[in-house]
Parts: C-alpha cells; structure tokens; sequence
C-alpha cells in the first residue's frame, strides 16, 4: 500500500466547526498524530492568505503550508527556500511522472512574494522567480462500470478512442486500466499532430486510441480522419471545446449533467446520468430494435407471401382453398397479433458480439430475404397439403373439387402455421430451443389466436358465416400437424445455415 506523505484540509466544517467556530478537541489530537507520524498537513481553501492565520491561536502546532484562494496564493510554514539544480529537477520530473503513471493528475504548487500587485503585473513576471513547494496529486477513478462497458465495446465491434487534455502519461495510465491500449506506443499529443499532414494522420489513427494534450480542432482533425476511413464515429463530452468535434462526427453525445448548452445543442444525443456505459447500453438497445423490425418484416412478408401462393395454387386448380373473407380474418387476427409480439423480443446473447452492420445492408441482408422467400413456399404447400388431406377425409379420395373439410383444415393450418412461424422467427439463426429469454407476450398471442380460430371452426355461427364444415379430431389433427412441421424444417435450415457459416 502506498504511503501517505501529505494530507490537505479544508476549513470550514472540515478542521473547524461551523456551529463552536472552533477546531473540535478530537480534530487538533488527530491532526498532531498525524504530524507525528511525519504526514505533512496542508491547509486547502478559497480563504485568502490573512484569514488563514487564526489557526495559529486555535493549535499549538502549525500547519506545514496553506493553498489560499483556490490555489492562488501557495506558501510553505517555516519554509527553507533552496536553489533548484539539475537533480533537483530530474527528481521532480520523475515524481511528475510517477504520479501521472499511476493515473493521477498532477498539479505543481508555486509560490512567489511581492510587495505590488497591479494591472501592469505581467504573467511573464507573475510566473518567474516562483518558489516551488511541492505536488498535488488527484485521481477521479474510473467507474466500475466503465471497464465492463469497455470490454463490451470491443467485442462488439466498436473502437474506443481516448481524446483528452490530460498528459499523456495520465492518459495513458488510465487507457491501459481500461484496456483500451497496452502500450505507449499507441498514444500521441496535440503537438505530435501539429506536425502532420491529414494523410498522415489517417495513417496515425488506425492504430492509435490515445490522444493527449489536444486542443478543440485536433478533436475534430481526429474525427474527419475517422471518417475518411468509413468509420461510422460517435464522439462524447461536454465542453464547449467538445462542440466542433460532436457535430462533426456520425453521431454525436453530449452529457446531460456536466454537458454545456453549446455541447448539448451541437449533439444528436444526450445522456441523462453522464455515464458512458449508457451509450454502450443504448447500442445494444438500438440493435436489440433493429433486429426485432427484421423479424417483424420476415414474418408479415413470408406469411403475406404464403397466403398469396395458397390463393395462386388455388385459381391455377380451378378450386377454392380459402376466401377473401378467411384471408381477411388471417390478416387481422392472425398475422397482427403474433407480429406484435415479436416486437418485445429480448436482446439475443451474442448481439454485443456481433460486428457493425454496414450502413449499406437492407433489411433482407444476411440471408433474409431468402428465408423469407422459401419459408413462404413451405407454408404455402403445407396449407395445400392440408386442403387436399381434408378433401381424401372427406370424399375418400383425392380429387381435384371443392371441399368444406379441405377449406376448413386449410383454414385452421393457414392460422396455425403462421403462429409456429412467429415463434421460429424470434431467431434468424439460432435454435429457439437454445434462447435465454421467453415471450410471454408471444405465448399469449398464440393462445388468443388459437382460441378465435377454434371458435371460427366450431361455433356453427362462424362456421355458416364463413362456409366452413366442423371437422372431426383426427382432421384437426392433421392439420395441426402439418402446421406444427414449420417448426422442425426451419430448425434444420437453422443447423446448417449454422454448420455452414462457421465452416
């Protein structure tokens, strides 16, 4: 564990009380323990330097230094003031960068006595001659969450580039914590990209993911070389430096807390809680919708498809499998309900892992629209089928005529084949025996669905309404199990669409 070696105050409710406006006995025991210790104790305050000498009556020791008015005015207690050689030097450098590497940043405190301070003080006289007391170190820790969201990303697909002020061995401290890069070599500063060209620096952020000591237009330099590599980028912050880059990038987030209102109105996005895991987690969300509108499009268009084959069969046989008024029904009942559900389909396990899509890819990609096309083939003769099987059951032999059985268990297949449909179609390729989740809302559209389709086969006012003949259980059974058959032919594509991709 690292030792202590300085510690700073504030006053007010921290050293003294705000009720007593003293320094509490407990407090004064504790503070000289902690000199005896050897723990130097500093004095941190937006009091100004003479407001600060009433501690002197209040201890019997004093405090080693004092940062007054916010680290304007620094000066050391009984201070010896030494000349600074080139060893001196070297060891403040290397306790500089001791502390940057271990992702704290850095603060040096100077301080300098004068007997005029004026409008006509320079910096350039302000800033010479100071005498310098030693480093403030501060560390603002990575959030817990950040490191799961990280590792997230990557899997994903998604780069995470650091683009900071900090220095760069603060910024590279923390990107190794978060394992954004693994070595050095992978950072640069602002004024490493001063110095060249935008062809260069094209060739500059392909591999790099840190970027310190940058200014506002090496943010948006950075960005455009991106850009100019077909990345789709996202860029975050909260300053008004920030803007230009925001609104140059693809997408641009600003902080809802911290964020100003120049870097708010310059975004397409703001995020509420300040925390970058949320933009992680509204990726997964936007693909989670994504995937579920294909779904949703690969179930109306591949059950849309099967209806319009059964009727094309139909009239090129010269007979009646189902009626306008029966595709009407399918249509508003049975196509609606199962499709909706599909839409509150949890995130498939692997979304996060999955690459980018191409900005490019519709919306039949991937295979789609080929599932979608031989999938409304197989409903489309399995409904056929099922007509005929009812006609045989009902005549005693298969003929090319009308037939209310065949109508009705093409009727019940037609509603039963398109809710097995839905439930395949919670995955384009994975099995729906391996899925984490369940659909509630989907099991309660296939129950709804298979009650109102019972009921239009067997309550006799249905059954005139719509010209159907009540079929017997071994007729009801043959057609849902032909309906039923959807499930184990789209699961064995699945295997070998599988089998075959990884091959």
């Amino acid at each position: 564990m690292t030792k202590i070696k300085a510690i700073f105050f504030d006053i007010d409710g921290t050293i003294r009380s705000f009720k007593t406006k003293t320094i509490p006995e407990n407090t004064a025991n504790t503070l000289k323990k902690l000199k005896e210790q050897g723990i130097k104790i500093f004095i941190a305050t937006g009091r100004a330097p003479f407001h600060t000498t009433f501690l002197n009556d209040l201890l019997d020791f004093k405090f080693d230094g004092y940062i007054t008015i916010n680290g304007q005015y620094c000066y050391l207690e009984n201070g010896e003031v030494k000349n600074i050689n080139d060893d001196f030097k070297k060891s403040i450098f290397a306790k500089n960068k001791d502390f940057a590497d271990r992702a704290l940043r850095v603060l040096g405190c100077a301080y300098k006595t004068s007997d005029v301070l004026n409008d006509e003080a320079s910096s350039e006289k302000v800033e010479n001659g100071l005498i310098f007391i030693g480093f403030v170190g501060m560390i603002d820790p990575c959030r817990d969450e950040v490191f799961d969201a990280i590792d997230r990303c990557k899997s994903a697909g998604i780069r995470p580039i650091m683009i900071t002020g900090d220095h760069i061995d603060t910024a590279v401290a923390i990107a190794k914590q978060l394992k954004i890069i693994e070595d050095a070599k992978n950072a640069r500063t602002g004024a490493e990209i001063d110095g060249i060209t935008e062809e260069e620096l094209i060739e500059v952020v392909k591999n790099v993911s840190v970027f310190a000591r940058v200014q506002p237009e090496h943010k948006t330099r950075i960005v455009k070389a991106l850009q100019k590599l077909n990345y789709i980028t996202a860029m975050t912050g909260d300053g008004v430096n920030d803007a230009p880059s925001i609104k140059q990038a693809n997408v641009g987030v600003a902080m809802g807390i911290t964020g100003t209102d120049v870097t708010k109105g310059a975004s397409d996005i703001i995020i509420a809680d300040d925390n970058f895991a949320t933009i992680v987690n509204a990726v997964e969300e936007g693909r989670k919708n994504y995937d579920n509108i294909r779904k949703i499009i690969q179930f109306q268009l591949s059950t849309n498809m099967a209806e319009v084959l059964v009727i094309f069969i139909s009239s090129l046989l010269g007979i009646t499998f189902l009626t306008p008024a029966h595709l009407l029904w399918i249509n508003m009942i049975t196509d609606s309900t199962p499709g909706l559900a599909l839409g509150t389909e949890k995130a498939e396990g692997n979304i996060m892992k999955r690459k980018p899509r191409k900005t490019d890819d519709s919306v039949f990609a991937d295979g789609a629209g080929v599932d979608m096309i031989w999938q409304g083939i197989v409903m489309a003769i399995l409904v056929a089928i099922s007509f005929f099987m009812g006609e045989f059951l009902e005549n005693g032999r298969f003929l090319l005529a009308e037939s209310k059985h065949g109508m009705s268990m093409a009727f019940l297949t037609m509603n039963f084949v398109e809710m097995f449909h839905a439930v395949c179609m919670r995955s384009q390729r994975k099995s729906i025996f391996k899925l984490n989740s369940f659909n509630w809302w989907l099991l309660g559209a296939i129950v709804l669905t298979i009650i109102f389709t019972i009921g239009v086969i067997y309550i006799p006012f249905f059954v005139n309404l719509f010209g159907f003949e009540s079929i017997n259980f071994t007729e009801f059974m043959v057609a849902f199990t032909l309906a039923f058959a959807i499930i184990p032919i789209i699961e064995i594509v699945k295997f070998f669409e599988r089998k075959f991709s990884k091959a």
